[in-house]
């Protein structure tokens, strides 16, 4: 209230505008206290994420662990849009062990929020489980469950993999190419081209001279067709896919060759043919001069003895 009184007393008198911009800006931004950007909320923040994403069907993953699993043991999951997920970690032989000795880790940090987890023991097998709604890309990443300090297993989340051409695409100047990417089993919303200049990736310019001729039959490919093909159009593309959740891309090599490469060994071959040819000639010379002139052959063979 002082400070209210101030701003008032500061602002002359006839100038209500002044004064609600003022006030406008030292309100605080809603942006910076979303609930959203964080990954991991308070729980009736959860409860709330819950309600607002009530609609998404239940999601469950289990990974089985026992004392003799000395490495992790690993599951990974592909989510291309929000999802209620349910992780769940079993271990079997745990007579020495109870919910105290489960701990949960998001790559390297320690998860602390307990209402999210439930932890029980049937017999003499361990259940700790999980649940979360996978709404942004900051929840992508590895979820581990640690039964005490050796045994561990571990839930790899992340957006569908695109695939490309992983040998290099050789063609040649004054030829077109056409360089496709895929991802199966998933449906991007868009498809993004870029090819690297130097070290920054530049989005491919379908309005250049139609040059470029993307092409986008099926939802789940894409294609680049490249006409008029020059050296420097040769290097490093990149495909992208967008999901929900994030982006996924795949790099392909297109190595663009003159003409005269090819030539090359062409032309090295028929030298060597020159060459050889020009030593038969010679040789055959020089044995009809020494038929005919025995006495320089006698000569040439002691200056070849010495």
């Amino acid at each position: 209230m002082r400070s209210l009184t101030g701003l008032r007393a500061l602002v002359a008198p006839g100038c209500p505008l002044l004064l609600l911009c003022l006030l406008a800006a030292t309100r605080p931004d809603p942006a910076e206290s979303d609930p959203a950007d964080s990954a991991f909320t308070s729980l009736p923040v959860r409860e709330e994420m819950m309600a607002k994403y009530s609609n998404l069907s239940l999601e469950s993953h289990n990974i089985s662990l026992t004392k003799q699993s000395s490495a992790p043991v690993e599951k990974n999951i592909t989510l291309e849009k929000p999802s209620d997920l349910e992780l769940t970690c079993q271990f079997t032989k745990a007579d020495d062990l109870n919910s105290g000795n489960v701990t949960w880790k998001k790559d390297d940090e320690l998860l602390n929020d307990t209402g999210v987890f439930n932890t029980t023991k049937v017999g003499n097998t361990l259940y700790s489980q999980y649940r979360f709604i996978v709404f942004n890309s900051k929840q992508l990443g590895s979820y581990s469950c640690f039964f005490g300090e050796k045994v561990r297993g571990t839930f790899s989340i992340k957006v569908p993999k695109v695939h490309g051409k992983n040998k290099p695409l050789i063609t040649y100047v004054g030829d077109s190419t056409v360089l496709k990417c895929e991802c199966q089993g998933c449906l991007p919303l868009n498809w993004t081209w870029y090819i690297s200049n130097g070290s920054v990736q530049v989005p491919v310019d379908v309005h250049m001279d139609d040059k470029y001729i993307i092409s986008e039959s099926h939802a789940n490919q894409t294609k680049l067709r490249i006409k008029h093909l020059l050296e420097e159009d040769g290097g490093a593309y990149w495909c992208r896919a967008a999901f929900q959740l994030g982006e996924s891309d795949e790099q392909m090599e297109l190595v663009v060759l003159s003409f005269m490469v090819p030539l090359k060994p062409f032309l090295a071959i028929i030298a060597e043919v020159i060459l050889l040819v020009a030593i038969i000639l010679l040789c055959e010379v020089y044995t009809k001069k020494k038929k005919n002139d025995p006495d320089d052959g006698k000569e040439f063979e002691q200056i070849e003895q010495l």
